[in-house]
């Protein structure tokens, strides 16, 4: 099996439900998913030295998770975000302040991870809210190697700049339509029509997939040639959270491995749509990836 090297920089935390908390953030996810289906995955980011961080190191510790690259901050708590589901099961967050992800500091291994163990470095831009992490995070967008940012842009934690500097730096792009329509205003003042703004993003970044998720109505992939748009039906939806990761994870390895657009489009949506009828951003069962694992597996 010829296996590419993903790494993913950004937040782990804790999604807080009413009456339950699960492991989130959406790099933490996205990498998940990545390890579960080729393993070969590394993760940057910082936990507090308090409860929540402590659970989660020895969680990850005991399913063989590679915790080398997240760092014990002691003077920030470990993130959290709170979480009520509307009735369509979306979600609606409440994202807490000055948290140890705000704090992740560069050093010479993780420089060295990314410049001789990496293949793809996927990151995203709510850990950059603050300039700590967002000097590390920028520090390593100009390496000979892939990139792959989802812009999550998260209530008011992002700039002009910050939103710049991901296009300028990627060969893949995520964003929901709604996101979209905020890139337009502020790299274009919003006087781009729709009909041709994705086209002009991958021309004017040079970007070579780019994804617009549009909730229900699934997600539209594109080229500089080509288009695609793919939707699943989900019937009884749980709990859409982590449902844009899940579909990050298949387009990051089918972009990686050469996939037809269509085809991505296509097991991504059915990736996310699995995720959707589960509570929480993770399965509890592996079984979810055992057909994932049989795609990527050979190549």
């Amino acid at each position: 099996m010829s296996s590419f090297k993903i790494t993913a920089i950004g937040e782990i935390l804790y999604d807080i439900y009413p009456d339950k908390k699960r492991l989130g953030g959406a790099p933490f996810n996205f990498i998940y998913h990545v390890w579960k289906i080729i393993e070969t995955t590394n993760f940057i980011s910082s936990v507090g030295s308090d409860e929540n961080g402590n659970e989660i190191i020895a969680h990850l510790s005991s399913i063989g998770f590679n915790t080398s690259y997240i760092s014990i901050d002691k003077d920030h708590p470990t993130g959290t975000v709170h979480i009520k589901l509307r009735k369509d099961k979306t979600p609606q967050f409440t994202i807490s302040p000055m948290c140890s992800y705000d704090y992740i500091t560069l050093n010479d291994k993780i420089k060295q991870l990314v410049e001789k163990e990496t293949d793809l470095l996927y990151f995203g831009t709510l850990s950059q809210r603050f300039i700590t992490t967002r000097n590390t995070t920028q520090s390593l967008l100009s390496k000979k190697i892939k990139y792959f940012c989802d812009l999550n842009l998260r209530h008011n934690f992002f700039s002009k700049e910050i939103i710049r500097s991901a296009l300028s730096s990627s060969n893949l792009v995520k964003v929901s339509y709604d996101e979209l329509k905020i890139i337009n205003r502020f790299i274009y003042d919003g006087i781009v029509s729709e009909n041709i703004l994705i086209q002009k993003l991958i021309n004017d970044f040079e970007i070579d997939l780019f994804c617009v998720t549009l909730g229900a109505d699934g997600a539209l992939l594109a080229s500089q040639n080509e288009i695609n748009k793919y939707s699943v039906k989900i019937n009884y939806p749980v709990d859409t959270v982590g449902a844009g990761d899940a579909y990050a994870a298949i387009l990051c390895l089918g972009y990686l491995y050469g996939f037809q657009i269509a085809e991505i489009n296509k097991l991504a949506n059915e990736f996310a749509a699995e995720i959707c009828i589960i509570s929480g951003a993770l399965p509890e069962s592996d079984s979810i990836y055992t057909k994932y694992k049989n795609i990527f597996s050979g190549l």
